[in-house]
Parts: structure tokens; sequence; C-alpha cells
């Protein structure tokens, strides 16, 4: 199935063969520890800086509503942020991963995001618009 939308990904995730918890990280663009002035005129264009993760859950599908809902949720945690990367966590044997267990991924989640290494997952801006890296 192609992913256009977070619509789209909520569709996979429930025709996949095992319960999937869905784990989100938001982020918002910061300018780097010892940025240079190319790098900070490019963050001041809105076209530069680095990907620094806020806030992280995890949300078994039945608890998902539509993107609107998501970025309302977001809202209430008081913390601001423009990307949301997004991946999905598939159970075993019928049985949806606990959100303990989501923690652990979550952790990698963010670690990977700080590295910038961020191709495996889907990324949303607060529009709900996916968003694809160069």
């Amino acid at each position: 199935m192609n992913i256009s939308n977070y619509a789209d990904l909520l569709t996979a995730a429930r025709q996949q063969p095992e319960p999937q918890r869905l784990l989100f990280v938001f982020t918002q663009p910061e300018l780097p520890e010892g940025y240079t002035a190319a790098q900070n005129k490019g963050f001041e264009d809105g076209t530069g800086g680095v990907l620094t993760p806020q806030m992280c859950t995890d949300k078994a599908l039945d608890e998902l509503g539509d993107f609107a809902d998501l970025v309302e949720e977001s809202r209430h945690m008081g913390q601001d942020w423009k990307i949301v990367f997004v991946a999905c966590l598939a159970g075993h044997a019928g049985v949806m991963p606990s959100s303990e267990e989501a923690q652990a991924h979550l952790k990698t989640m963010i670690n990977s995001i700080q590295n910038g290494a961020i191709s495996k997952y889907l990324a949303y801006d607060r529009d709900g618009d996916l968003v694809q890296f160069a």
C-alpha cells in the first residue's frame, strides 16, 4: 500500500496481520551547537537546523483518531513541534505490544533522529502532510 497521508498510515496499520502500536516522536527545528553563519541564515529562512525531539508517545490503533486529534492532544502537552516522526511496532501471536515495551523502541527512535537516521520513519508536518527529506 502506498502511504501518502496519515489516514493511509492508519489503514495500513489496521491491515497488518499482527496488532500494531504506533510510536510518535515530536520534533522542533533548532540550530546545532557551534552553528555557522550560513547555517544560521538557512535556519532563519526556514530551511535549516536540526530536528530536536521534544516529546514522544505511543498509541494503540484504537486510541487514535484523525491527525487533527493528534495535533490537539499534543497541544495539551505544552511543547511546540513542527515535524512528528511515526513508526509502527508489531505485536506477536496476536498480542499488541504494551506501552512499557514501546519505551525502548521510542528511545531508539529518538537516538536515530538525533543522529539524522530518519529514512525508516514516516514524517508529518503539523498540517498532516507527509514530509520528504532530501
